[in-house]
């Protein structure tokens, strides 16, 4: 049974919100990849993770974004 003082902690770890500094990250990897629906307000820790990993992976295939140069 689960009582309704430890549903918080379910939010603290892997499945609860991104930080602000994985949104900044995320923002920023997704507006340099040309990928803007990466970037999504309500990711948990754990997607946010995943997208930042995809895109830093994409952007080094890439090279510098284009705009950069």
């Amino acid at each position: 049974m689960s009582s309704p003082e430890s549903e918080p902690t379910l939010t603290t770890g892997a499945d609860g919100p991104m930080t602000a500094e994985q949104a900044a990250l995320l923002r920023r990897l997704a507006h340099d990849a040309y990928d803007f629906e990466a970037f999504g307000e309500h990711l948990t820790r754990s997607e946010a993770a995943r997208r930042i990993a995809t895109l830093q992976a994409k952007l080094k295939l890439q090279g510098e974004p284009p705009h950069t140069q």
